[in-house]
């Protein structure tokens, strides 16, 4: 008869317990009222991709798929990085990391510290950012050769805008004075160098009327004149 009685209790103890987390999981599982986006953002506006995850929660808080909402986070151009978790009233916390552009990649991409390229919608602030090309397998490579010849065309007080990678191998720069150097894929620092030295012994006080110089020659170099204005359009 005792065991009975125990195993009643049990019975009754446990329908309680399973009763009392029912009623927990309905307090708890209530649709989202809020999307919190956390983190230091330049070029993200974080209430707008609140708004955008927000309209597309379709579960209450504890049946979301969290995954899925950090995939959605992920596809947007801007985020490197993101958390994701419950928190209470029913709200989803996000934790981001923004993408910090370095230089742009082509005519619609960027690159950021690690040499990733990234797709945003490009606009006229990033201007001013260096223009980089070449195979995308090969931007860390584009990214350092850049450094590497803007510290040396700094020292003789020039500086890189551009720089280009052909499938070749084949190096072209541009300089922030908008003239185009093509250096080829052979004897780069040499050539640089006397492209310097030619620079500042002739070339510098023409540099507005110049628009490329080819330095793949083994002595001298080849000097592109920029199109001079028509006077009778210009008188016109």
């Amino acid at each position: 008869m005792r065991l009975v009685l125990v195993l009643v209790s049990l019975a009754i103890f446990a329908g309680l317990c399973t009763a009392l987390a029912q009623q927990v999981w309905r307090w708890l599982d209530k649709p989202v009222t809020e999307v919190r986006v956390l983190g230091d953002a330049r070029h993200l506006n974080k209430a707008e991709l609140a708004q955008r995850l927000a309209a597309g929660l379709n579960a209450p808080l504890l049946q979301l798929d969290l995954s899925r909402v950090q995939e959605r986070l992920l596809e947007e151009p801007w985020v490197r990085g993101a958390k994701v978790r419950r928190d209470w009233p029913p709200a989803i916390e996000v934790r981001i990391d923004e993408e910090v552009p370095v230089a742009r990649w082509g005519d619609k991409g960027l690159l950021n510290h690690e040499g990733d390229i990234f797709w945003p919608e490009l606009k006229p602030e990033y201007a001013a950012l260096p223009r980089l090309n070449g195979p995308a397998s090969d931007t860390g490579r584009v990214m350092a050769q850049f450094h590497d010849l803007n510290r040396m065309f700094q020292s003789a007080g020039l500086n890189l805008s551009g720089l280009s990678l052909e499938a070749r191998g084949a190096w072209t720069l541009e300089l922030d004075n908008g003239m185009r150097v093509v250096v080829g894929r052979e004897r780069v620092t040499e050539r640089l160098a006397r492209f310097i030295q030619v620079y500042r012994q002739g070339l510098a006080e023409h540099a507005a009327q110049i628009e490329q110089v080819d330095i793949r020659y083994t002595n001298g170099v080849a000097v592109k004149w920029r199109p001079k204005p028509d006077t009778d359009e210009k008188a016109g």
